[in-house]
């Protein structure tokens, strides 16, 4: 691989960085120490620090030495921490109980910060950089969705946009692209169904509303495998069903939770539809009711050809075409970048974590190094691979005719 010199000699700094970040690990829109350390750090090195998009987000602009130019382009990273508990051991473990860093925005915060002090000192362009550090990317949170409602395009155009994601699993520094849609929309449902509560041995005075949520969940099955053409890719998982609290009582009412995935706005609208129906027609049959809440957290992320292609030339070109995967599968999780990517052209891609051996075996759970897994760890090897990849990427955005 060939990185940077210079970032490569301030890979100890950054790396202790990094696990500081991750052993005071902050949940959406609380991002305030580490909010604060990236503000520090941008002024530190000249670069032009805006807060409070988003709540807690942070925006770093650097104007190359030839000016401001009319060009811009945005490179984000995300900044918040997960709800759960670490089972770690090693000495930047999280300090903050059931919290942890367990899908690696350490990493990509460091990796950009990586990337912006080198920039700072090497600006030999004409044109704008804007270091976005997003807060809420985590459980529906949509810390991007805050930052453009507080106005980030208004006032730090762009005329392209680019994130990265660790990928565990997936070799040590490689890169892995796909055009379209790469990622799944999020969106979660409550079905409420109302019936007549009894005693548990006289069902035919009540309507039992656990029946119908019974029904309902094997109902629900048909909205993929008989309602959906069948080229669609899409899920909906039932995660959830509440009902009852006594052994020989009927409950007048159950609720039944999930998610739905999609690849596409118009397989959810379809789904969501087919679903609202469902939901209130199918506990008529009974003699009850019910209703459906429907939340569409995150879109599908798709991603653009054209800047995909020429993420992809970059790391090829800086790492080889040896490390970059081009046409990596869709991904069934989620990610806020999609409102980004609504609004501007770009690309999200991925760079592999490897398989966990990075960890320090004496000191770590055991466990799998899998994202939002108690065990899980950024590798810090991605460091100067990462900020070497955002570096090249601006030179080639403004080499670019």
């Amino acid at each position: 691989m060939t990185v940077i010199a210079d970032i490569e000699e301030r890979h100890a700094e950054f790396t202790a960085l990094r696990r500081d970040i991750h052993a005071h690990p902050e949940l959406a829109f609380k991002e305030t120490r580490t909010s604060d350390l990236v503000a520090e750090r941008l002024a530190a090195w000249g670069i032009e620090v805006h807060r409070g998009l988003g709540q807690t987000g942070v925006v770093g602009v650097l104007h190359g030495s030839r000016g401001p130019g009319e060009r811009a382009i945005g490179l984000r990273a995300d900044m918040d921490a997960l709800p759960m508990p670490e089972h770690n051991l090693f000495k930047h473990a999280s300090k903050n109980p059931g919290r942890m860093h367990g899908c690696g925005h350490d990493g990509h915060t460091a990796m950009l910060l990586g990337a912006a002090h080198y920039l700072s000192t090497h600006r030999d362009f004409e044109g704008t950089v804007n270091f976005i550090f997003q807060p809420a990317e985590e459980g529906g949170n949509a810390g991007a969705k805050a930052m453009m409602d507080d106005g980030l395009f208004d006032r730090f155009p762009c005329e392209e946009i680019y994130g990265i994601h660790n990928m565990p699993g997936f070799t040590t520094g490689h890169f892995a692209f796909r055009k379209g849609a790469a990622m799944a929309s999020s969106n979660r449902f409550d079905i409420i169904v109302r019936g007549t509560g009894g005693h548990a041995a006289q069902p035919h005075k009540a309507v039992d509303t656990i029946v119908i949520a019974a029904e309902m969940v094997g109902a629900l099955q048909t909205l993929i495998s008989r309602h959906k053409n069948p080229i669609d890719v899409a899920v909906v998982s039932v995660t959830q069903i509440h009902a009852g609290d006594a052994y020989n009582v009927l409950p007048g009412e159950a609720v039944i939770r999930g998610t739905v995935r999609t690849f596409s706005t118009a397989v959810l609208d379809e789904i969501e539809s087919n679903m609202r129906r469902m939901a209130e027609l199918l506990p008529q049959v009974h003699g009850g009711t019910g209703e459906l809440k429907f939340h569409r957290a995150y879109p599908p992320l798709v991603n653009w050809d054209a800047q995909t292609d020429f993420a992809m030339q970059v790391a090829k070109d800086t790492f080889g075409a040896d490390k970059v995967d081009p046409n990596t599968p869709q991904h069934g999780g989620a990610e806020d970048f999609s409102f980004y990517l609504e609004k501007v052209p770009g690309c999200y891609l991925f760079v592999g974590n490897g398989g966990g051996g990075h960890r320090e075996n004496t000191y770590h759970g055991m466990g799998p190094c899998e994202l939002h897994n108690p065990n899980y760890d950024f590798n810090d090897e991605l460091l100067p691979v990462g900020s070497t990849y955002w570096v090249r990427l601006v030179e080639a955005f403004f080499a670019r005719e």
